[in-house]
């Protein structure tokens, strides 16, 4: 299966393992809690979708790779102790508590979260020593003579041997007492993801037009050569930080990430002229509606790369414009919350004694407390806990300083205010862009495999749907309509032909 389908088997087991009856307890007892055993090869994002599926489940994650331990971080270190067996004194071996136990303990005070996932990768990768450890975890949930701790789903990861030569096998009794899911790479489906996490548009419009590229592991003359899809996501973060700073990412930069000589040399080359595209064709005039005649003059003479990368620019502009309104409105979402709670709090007589202006800075701290037990907890991604702290600074500015109850509040609401303009403006301006989008696809290519991509983009783009399900588009939902359920018609026809 892919790593979509994966990420929704763990979450359902999660869920499943830690649904509890009317008693309080589980409804599957903990020996019959099998861990799950995710085999796929490096690179594919198994351990990100542990962090999605520990949030969207609101439980904790404690994450591993075990071949950083020794035995003795893994076990804990022995002890002597002394017992007595029929009036006899012996001295025993015992362990102190593992580190990686430890740790699940340590996690659980700070989060305050009892339940989670302990997530256990390149388990099959381990030294020789270690090896009957892990046997033992899988077998017996245990390390050394300590239990995982009860509400506390294992899942452990692994590469298969064609991707790593010091691998080892699982027998049958290890197999038989886990959950084995095998996972393959996915362009399709790790285009979603990397859409979601603002990959870069250079590497994405890349990778529509050399799909086969997006994940090999081949062996030659000159050794391994391997390109993965978590080389694609760092070489994407460097990217952007070398485009602020003004440094070019050649060839020997992208090999670093891609090691693929003939993959890194064909990316290098197309950087160069995606960013020749963007100064040639200006994408914010376009979005603007203005559009140089020249501009589709060199389009309908263009080749299908440099149209699919002009098609690429303007869904990664469309979509920061997007994304900023996004922002602005969660943003002005919870200042209205906030205000209402802040309301609230006025209209209670035990509190009218109090000054207003205390009362509105009792409850700025309140939340500042909250986002940070958020922050510490690991259920919220930082981008959005450093969104509601900016909030909460902002919100600091319009403490009101009137006395009078009614006047306080409409001091408190001028900041809303100002925030729900901005966001309007913003909407408005969105509206327009996503029209000139528009405008300028169908004059520029009309019906073709580049409106096709487009209206794919803005689909799998949460920014554009949330925005469309506030802001309905006629354009997107018929050629959503024509194009994409007309394509998927062929391509069904096409695989029942063959």
């Amino acid at each position: 299966m892919n790593i979509k389908e994966a990420k929704n088997e763990i979450k359902n087991t999660v869920q499943a393992y830690l649904a509890k009856d009317d008693m309080g307890d589980y409804k599957i007892p903990s020996i019959r809690q099998r861990p799950i055993l995710l085999m796929g090869p490096p690179g594919i994002g198994k351990t990100q979708i542990m962090e999605q599926i520990a949030r969207e489940c609101k439980v904790a994650l404690v994450a591993y790779n075990i071949t950083h331990h020794t035995r003795q971080s893994a076990v804990g270190l022995p002890f002597i102790r002394e017992t007595s067996y029929d009036g006899k004194t012996y001295s025993i071996t015992e362990y102190t508590m593992s580190e990686i136990i430890a740790s699940v303990y340590r996690r659980m005070e700070e989060t305050g979260l009892s339940e989670g996932i302990l997530f256990v990768d390149e388990i099959n990768c381990v030294s020789e020593t270690l090896a009957p450890t892990m046997l033992q975890f899988l077998q017996g949930k245990m390390f050394g003579n300590q239990k995982i701790p009860e509400g506390w789903v294992i899942v452990a990861a692994g590469n298969p041997p064609e991707y790593n030569k010091s691998v080892r096998e699982f027998d049958m009794v290890t197999l038989d007492r886990v959950r084995r899911i095998d996972v393959e790479a996915d362009y399709p489906v790790w285009k979603e993801y990397a859409r979601a996490q603002k990959v870069h548009g250079a590497l994405l419009s890349y990778l529509e037009l050399r799909p086969k590229n997006f994940y090999r592991v081949e062996a030659d003359v000159d050794g391994l050569q391997f390109v993965t899809a978590r080389g694609w996501e760092d070489l994407s973060q460097l990217i952007y930080a070398y485009e602020e700073l003004d440094i070019p990412v050649g060839e020997e930069i992208v090999y670093e990430f891609l090691r693929h000589h003939d993959v890194a040399e064909d990316v290098a080359a197309y950087l160069e002229l995606y960013h020749k595209y963007q100064d040639d064709y200006g994408i914010p005039d376009i979005l603007k509606g203005h559009v140089r005649t020249e501009v589709y003059t060199r389009l309908f003479q263009a080749d299908f790369d440099e149209r699919v990368s002009v098609t690429g620019l303007l869904t990664d502009a469309l979509q920061k414009q997007l994304g900023q309104i996004r922002l602005q409105k969660q943003k002005t979402d919870q200042w209205y919350d906030y205000l209402k709670e802040y309301q609230h709090i006025l209209k209670d007589k035990d509190v009218q004694q109090e000054a207003p202006a205390q009362i509105y800075k009792t409850l700025l701290q309140k939340i500042e407390a909250q986002i940070q037990k958020l922050g510490e907890s690991g259920l919220a991604e930082k981008q959005d806990v450093r969104q509601k702290e900016k909030l909460v600074r902002e919100m600091a500015a319009f403490r009101p300083a009137s006395r009078n109850i009614r006047e306080a509040f409409t001091e408190a609401l001028a900041g809303f205010e100002q925030c729900r303009q901005q966001l309007e403006q913003q909407e408005q301006e969105g509206e327009k862009a996503v029209e000139a989008a528009f405008d300028f696809m169908e004059n520029a290519f009309g019906n073709g495999q580049e409106m096709i991509l487009f209206v794919t983009e803005l689909t799998l783009m949460t920014e554009a749907v949330q925005f469309f399900a506030q802001h309905p588009c006629e354009r997107y939902l018929q050629y959503n309509q024509e194009l994409l359920i007309g394509t998927r018609k062929r391509k069904l026809l096409d695989e029942l032909n063959q």
